[in-house]
């Protein structure tokens, strides 16, 4: 069997792009490891039009479930492994060796936050850890917290903590602030920001939800923070390990898109997290698999790939 498209990945993007694809009635199906994405690491999301709250795993299972109702084929706990072009489209290796055959496709494989590996951080995520300060600040209202890293990412995230958070302690685990100049005065003369400079997270500690982080300075001297909440700040990377010469990348590894999603090969769209785009929220990336799913139809119209339509 041939598919119309495939989609790779089932986050906030994937899945959109596969409930518009649905409604162009294109035989489509959906290959990912997991059903949510990111939205799996992220206890509430509290910024999705319409919800004034709402936990991250039932947004993505209300993401499943509407795509569900259109029946559309999911793949899920597989990954792809490697992506082939054939005279029809494409060629997609999945785990065990599965083929799958499409006349188009849309990556929408997402990121994964950049982690300290620490002891502690795998076992508070989503109870105290947190990638996201965008999504996650308002849960810490009041409470004191730590943001580890010392770049832009990090700045932000405590211009979004500012207003919500008691006390906040900046730890920068790399060779010092490289956040743009323009971001420093907001963050670094907050009376209620206290800063550690080239420093290491060595632990982070709680019983159920986090209540400290030890950290080391360079001189060897160990502090124990009292925080309630840590926000990892130090970069993502996005999951395009599988498209390695096959499309453009840029230096960061994202996805090189145009204003229609399009790669830099035709027949490959792209979505969410995963392309060069400086935002990365929820919407954003329901948004562009809309998008993506659009222009996927459109180029296959174009292309005559889809036959008589009717």
């Amino acid at each position: 069997m041939t598919y119309d498209l495939a989609i790779v990945g089932a986050g906030p993007a994937g899945m959109t792009a596969a409930l518009y694809a649905a409604r162009k009635v294109l035989k489509t199906v959906v290959v990912s490891t997991d059903q949510g994405g990111q939205l799996l690491l992220t206890r509430e999301v509290e910024n999705w039009p319409g919800m004034i709250n709402i936990g991250g795993y039932e947004l993505s299972r209300s993401f499943t479930q509407h795509v569900e109702q259109y029946g559309v084929e999911q793949r899920i706990g597989r990954s792809v492994t490697a992506i082939h072009r054939t005279e029809m489209g494409f060629e997609l290796t999945i785990a065990d060796d599965e083929s799958i055959l499409a006349k188009a496709m849309i990556i929408s494989s997402g990121g994964r936050s950049r982690r300290l590996n620490v002891p502690g951080e795998e076992k508070f995520t989503g109870r105290g850890v947190s990638y996201c300060a965008t999504c996650d600040a308002p849960l810490f209202s009041g409470k004191k917290v730590a943001v580890i890293g010392g770049g832009n990412a990090a700045f932000e995230a405590v211009i979004d903590l500012l207003p919500i958070a008691a006390e906040i302690h900046v730890v920068d685990v790399a060779e010092g602030w490289f956040a743009d100049p323009i971001l420093h005065p907001q963050v670094l003369s907050a009376e209620r920001v206290h800063t550690y400079q080239q420093h290491r997270l060595l632990e982070i500690k709680g019983d159920n939800l986090v209540n400290s982080v030890i950290i080391e300075g360079q001189n060897g001297k160990r502090h124990e923070l009292d925080v309630n909440g840590v926000f990892v700040e130090i970069g993502s990377i996005p999951n395009t390990d599988f498209l390695s010469g096959l499309i453009e990348l840029n230096q960061g590894g994202e996805i090189v898109v145009d204003e229609g999603l399009s790669t830099s090969l035709p027949g490959i769209f792209a979505a969410g997290d995963v392309i060069n785009r400086r935002d990365k929220q929820v919407v954003i990336s329901a948004g562009q698999g809309a998008t993506a799913a659009l222009s996927a139809y459109r180029w296959l119209i174009e292309e005559g790939r889809l036959g008589a339509r009717g």
